[in-house]
């Protein structure tokens, strides 16, 4: 085995390294980071803020109820709630 030829071998490595770092601190290019927004993206933004402003619960069709079920007044049609069962049990399948 030459120990020659490792030393040798390992000098080139270190100077390219050199060199290659040299490079890199010579070039001075700036970059300018820049972010823009297409006008559907801009409409999706609006509608979602607007859809955010909306309340979940609609307060003039629960008070009614509310104040039904207080009272003892509140009456479900046996019928239609089986109807409306059935409905949604098969449209699960």
């Amino acid at each position: 085995m030459r120990i020659d030829a490792y030393n040798q071998i390992q000098q080139i490595y270190k100077n390219s390294k050199i060199n290659k770092t040299e490079g890199k601190k010579s070039s001075s290019s700036k970059f300018v980071d820049r972010f823009s927004m297409s006008d559907t993206a801009k409409d999706a933004q609006m509608v979602k803020q607007a859809v955010d402003n909306v309340p979940d619960i609609r307060a003039e069709l629960v008070e009614p109820l509310k104040e039904q079920i207080a009272n003892g007044t509140y009456d479900v049609s046996t019928e239609d709630f089986a109807s409306r069962l059935l409905e949604k049990y098969n449209g699960l399948f």
